[in-house]
């Protein structure tokens, strides 16, 4: 499994709230080794990094895309599921059952689900929100997506264990198409080695280290 080393920081040296971009930058390791396996078209670069500090996990992804695309007819399922967006899914091992996914768009709308094999997902199911904060940003050649998520939650759900979290690291991109509709590029972290796009599959999650 790919392998990616989260930084222990101490809680004394970030400002309260919110982690800086500036801080991700000069202290976090940087992933960017994202494929669309089922796409040959070029993609935008994407930049993740975490930290932690025994009391969170502290996520960023830049995305060096300014041509984004949000379905604004409410902030729906289905309406999070058309936009771009970045994801997050948590397991505590293969048999994947159950795992959790967090996908969050550019304008930090939260589509999160308990999931199951074969793609059965509880959407009435909820990431505690007092366990959980998003917020998402724009500039001139980019968009940014970060958050923290406790790890006290993360232990809750059996997904930490022996500082390990296996995860997994996605992007959706929408393009339009000849036709005037919007059609997703599927990103990943890990190839998950499959004949068309599929996330929800065992092969597609990676492992974090937290590092001590």
């Amino acid at each position: 499994m790919k392998e990616y080393q989260v930084v222990l920081i101490d809680k004394k040296l970030r400002n309260e709230g919110e982690i800086s971009d500036s801080f991700f930058l000069e202290n976090a390791n940087c992933l960017t080794d994202f494929v669309s396996p089922w796409n040959r078209d070029p993609i935008s670069k994407v930049e993740f990094r975490a930290l932690w500090d025994f009391e969170n996990l502290y996520f960023s992804f830049r995305v060096f895309d300014t041509d984004i695309y949000i379905d604004e007819k409410d902030n729906s399922v289905d309406s999070i599921g058309n936009s771009d967006r970045v994801e997050l899914f948590f397991r505590a091992n293969d048999s994947l059952n159950p795992y959790y996914c967090l996908e969050m768009d550019t304008s930090a709308r939260l589509m999160d689900f308990e999931a199951r094999p074969d793609k059965v997902f509880d959407f009435d199911w909820k990431w505690p929100k007092e366990d959980l904060s998003i917020n998402a940003s724009k500039d001139e050649i980019s968009f940014t997506v970060k958050g923290s998520i406790s790890i006290k939650s993360l232990k809750e759900l059996n997904l930490l264990q022996n500082n390990k979290i296996e995860t997994g690291v996605f992007r959706a991109k929408f393009s339009k198409t000849e036709s005037q509709n919007y059609e997703p590029t599927w990103i990943s972290w890990v190839n998950p080695n499959t004949e068309t796009p599929n996330f929800h599959i065992a092969s597609s999650f990676g492992t974090f280290i937290l590092m001590e």
